[in-house]
Order: structure tokens, then C-alpha cells, then sequence
């Protein structure tokens, strides 16, 4: 910032020396450095602050990219699920017509129908045992 060099520093010493005096020089160092501490850490806080500002508006900036990118993908997606709907609705048309117009099968049951399922054992036939099956 300030572009300060060795020889200018012994200048200003020794014009404070003569100006303030040997016997309060000292004290007036030792405060001037508490006040130039107090300003670098004020300094330092007001960089972190904007910081964080700045940081906290690049969030806010990618929350909202973000959303609008969910936004857009959920209006794709339901015009897409409507377009399949639409496309689903006009190829079942024809065939729920056509179910609408033929009658349901029917089974009746006829004379030799139940002939057949009278000449069916009623029982099952018994289980062979693992002996019987050696022999």
C-alpha cells in the first residue's frame, strides 16, 4: 500500500524523536502500534465480511439456477407424460371399442361335459412309497 523504505522509516523516527521528546516516545510508539493493530483488524474484518457477502450471493445465484433448472425438468417431464398418455389413449380407442362391440365368451355347460367329469376318478390316485418302488 504504501511504498515505505529503511531510510525514510530512520527519517521519521528521528523528526518524532525531536518533535515528542526521548521521554514520551515510547508510549506514543506503544499506542500507535495498538491503533495500527486495531485498524488491520478492522481492515480484516470488513474483508471477510464482503467476502462472505460475495460468496453468500454466488449461492444464492446457483440456489436459483438450480431451481429453475428443477422448474424446467418437471415441465418437460409432465409434457412427456402427457404426450405418452395421449399416445397410450389413441391405441387403446380402437380396442375398447372393439370390446365393446363383441359379446363375451360364455361356456356353457353341456350333456357330455359333465359326462366327462363323472368318468373322473373322484379320488387321487394313492402315493407310491420309496419301497414299493425298489421292488
Amino acid at each position: 500500500m504504501f511504498d515505505v523504505g529503511l531510510t525514510e522509516l530512520l527519517v521519521i523516527a528521528v523528526v518524532a524523536l525531536v518533535v515528542i521528546g526521548p521521554e514520551r516516545l515510547p508510549k506514543v510508539a506503544r499506542t500507535a502500534g495498538l491503533l495500527l493493530g486495531r485498524l488491520q483488524r478492522y481492515v480484516s474484518d470488513v474483508k471477510s465480511d464482503i467476502n462472505r457477502e460475495i460468496q453468500l450471493d454466488e449461492l444464492k445465484k446457483m440456489q436459483q439456477e438450480m431451481t429453475d433448472q428443477v422448474t424446467n425438468l418437471q415441465a418437460s417431464v409432465t409434457h412427456e407424460m402427457r404426450e405418452v398418455e395421449s399416445s397410450v389413449n389413441k391405441a387403446v380407442e380402437p380396442l375398447a371399442a372393439d370390446v365393446a362391440v363383441s359379446p363375451a365368451p360364455t361356456f356353457d355347460a353341456t350333456p357330455a361335459a359333465e359326462a366327462q367329469s363323472a368318468s373322473l376318478p373322484a379320488t387321487a390316485p394313492a402315493p407310491v412309497s420309496a419301497e414299493a418302488v425298489k421292488t
